[in-house]
């Protein structure tokens, strides 16, 4: 492989890092805060609706996803710290040595 198709490569895994962490975590947040509206219903809404237990439980389930997003953050910047490494060989993550 030449040296431009190492950079394209390289430069792929950080976009796409960074849509994900620097983007996608917040879009997630925001759609959690949506959720949330529609899940109170009433003033929340521009239509003042009927509450929705359906908008409540997704704003939850959202807001897990970042929060895991987050510990997972930490958890990667602490092990590096510590010479490891997180993998995630058996789905679950797992901190293992570099």
């Amino acid at each position: 492989m030449s040296n431009l198709g190492f950079a394209l490569e390289g430069a792929w895994k950080v976009l796409a890092a960074g849509l994900i962490l620097g983007a996608g975590l917040p879009a997630l947040f925001a759609l959690g805060i949506r959720a949330l509206a529609f899940g109170a219903g009433g003033d929340a809404e521009v239509n003042g609706g009927r509450p929705h237990r359906t908008g409540k439980v997704m704003a939850y389930a959202l807001f897990a996803i970042v929060i895991l997003g987050v510990l997972l953050g930490i958890t990667f910047i602490v092990a590096s710290g510590f010479g490891k490494t997180i993998s995630f060989e058996h789905i679950v993550p797992t901190i293992v040595d570099k």
